[in-house]
């Protein structure tokens, strides 16, 4: 959705209230498709002394497997976008302006490009989650498995066969 912004920009203390909904479901992110509901934009346009400006949040649920055991766990995840609107800009690149040159604002590339900065690098069903034995598979966050937890080197097995005979 291309929103014209141009009577905001000629118009001062001018404001435009914005809700738009995207669905991202064909989002491939780490071989899944974790944002199965729509993503949502709301917030508001605003001239004021002459600064164009959008302050906005974009809201939407990461549902994907847990990193470390496996299980689904979902999570609702907050984008706040504070930018300056601008036609043009002298100097180089920033994160706080953006750049519309034929004053209209593409939602939908900016909804889609703040989402995929955002996404998670890593994904976890609780900030302690245990994982997996690596030797059983069992998850350790439904209780311990009953593996041996002392581990020796392959390389020194034949020194540990020797205490073992005492």
């Amino acid at each position: 959705m291309i929103i014209d912004l141009k009577k905001i920009f000629v118009n001062e203390n001018s404001s435009l209230p914005l809700e738009y909904s995207l669905d991202m479901s064909n989002l491939e992110y780490m071989g899944c498709y974790p944002l199965k509901k729509p993503v949502v934009l709301s917030g508001v346009v605003s001239n004021k002394a002459s600064l164009v400006r959008l302050e906005a949040s974009i809201s939407y649920e990461y549902d994907a497997p847990c990193d470390r055991c496996g299980i689904d766990a979902k999570q609702n995840l907050k984008v706040s976008l504070d930018k300056s609107l601008a036609v043009r800009t002298e100097s180089e690149e920033s994160d706080t302006i953006l750049v519309i040159p034929d004053m209209k604002l593409d939602l939908e590339e900016l909804i889609y490009s703040e989402v995929v900065v955002n996404l998670p690098m890593k994904h976890l069903c609780k900030e302690d989650c245990k994982g997996i034995c690596f030797r059983c598979g069992k998850n350790l966050n439904e209780g311990e498995c009953g593996c041996s937890k002392k581990e020796i080197d392959p390389r020194l097995s034949a020194l540990a066969a020797l205490l073992n005979d005492e």
